[in-house]
């Protein structure tokens, strides 16, 4: 059987780690060119020789934020590999503090790399993806936070409610060139970030999840494969929510 991304190229961003990571070794497992960015540039072009495909993964710095960077990324894709079939606006940050003692700055922060960031994705992808023949598969990644509402996240909630807002006008846009844009909202999943938790939060995020228990990074990118391949191809402007059942 064919593999699902054969002969096809993603660039994701934020992939030196967590979820990121998880979805490029999903999506080079199966048959996909992978670039990967990230803030950090040794630890991503590390991350790209762990991969072990050798030349078909790709690290590289980028700061999602600047639109040159996110431009630099998708143009490395198409040079190397010849085409742009998967985007995967990944790159996140928390700066979590309540509204009282939040700064201006920690605010602004949040939302240029999750709102900027994943504008600077779509933009780019898209502009690439509609020339192409095949079109593409971009996916957003929000948070179940964008859909409820966390204490101490006035910044990132509203960061990633706007992306999914987001998500659905550029599916409206670009749906007539055969681009499709969607979502994901992943709720509680093992990665270093909720690894670094207290104990007694853990319990109490574990206790709203009618599962029972957190989520892989390979859960969701799973998920992902599904949305970047041809599995999905009458799917776009959706949110799904990889969560558990956790505030369903």
């Amino acid at each position: 059987m064919k593999n699902l991304l054969e002969g096809r190229t993603a660039v994701i961003t934020g992939a030196a780690q967590g979820l990121g990571y998880a979805i490029a070794e999903t999506f080079v497992a199966e048959g996909a060119n992978v670039v990967l960015g990230d803030l950090n540039e040794e630890a991503v072009v590390e991350a790209a020789e762990k991969l072990g495909v050798g030349d078909r993964a790709v690290g590289r710095a980028c700061n999602v934020v600047s639109l040159a960077d996110v431009e630099a990324l998708c143009t490395t894709a198409v040079d190397t590999f010849g085409s742009l079939d998967v985007m995967v606006n990944n790159a996140g940050i928390t700066r979590d503090a309540t509204m009282r003692k939040m700064t201006e700055e920690q605010f602004d922060q949040v939302i240029a790399v999750h709102l900027r960031g994943t504008w600077n994705g779509l933009k780019t992808a898209s502009g690439i993806m509609r020339e192409q023949e095949n079109g593409g598969s971009i996916i957003n990644v929000s948070s179940i936070s964008g859909k409820v509402g966390m204490l101490g996240q006035t910044n990132y909630s509203a960061a990633k409610a706007g992306i999914v807002g987001m998500t659905k006008a550029a599916a409206k846009e670009v749906g007539f060139k055969n681009v499709r844009v969607n979502a994901i909202q992943p709720g509680f999943i093992n990665t270093a970030m909720t690894a670094a938790m207290r104990q007694d939060v853990i319990d109490a995020k574990l206790a709203e999840i009618p599962m029972g228990r957190a989520g892989e990074p390979s859960e969701v990118a799973s998920v992902v494969l599904f949305l970047a391949s041809d599995m999905s191809g009458y799917l776009t402007g959706t949110v799904t929510e990889i969560s558990g059942g956790r505030h369903i």
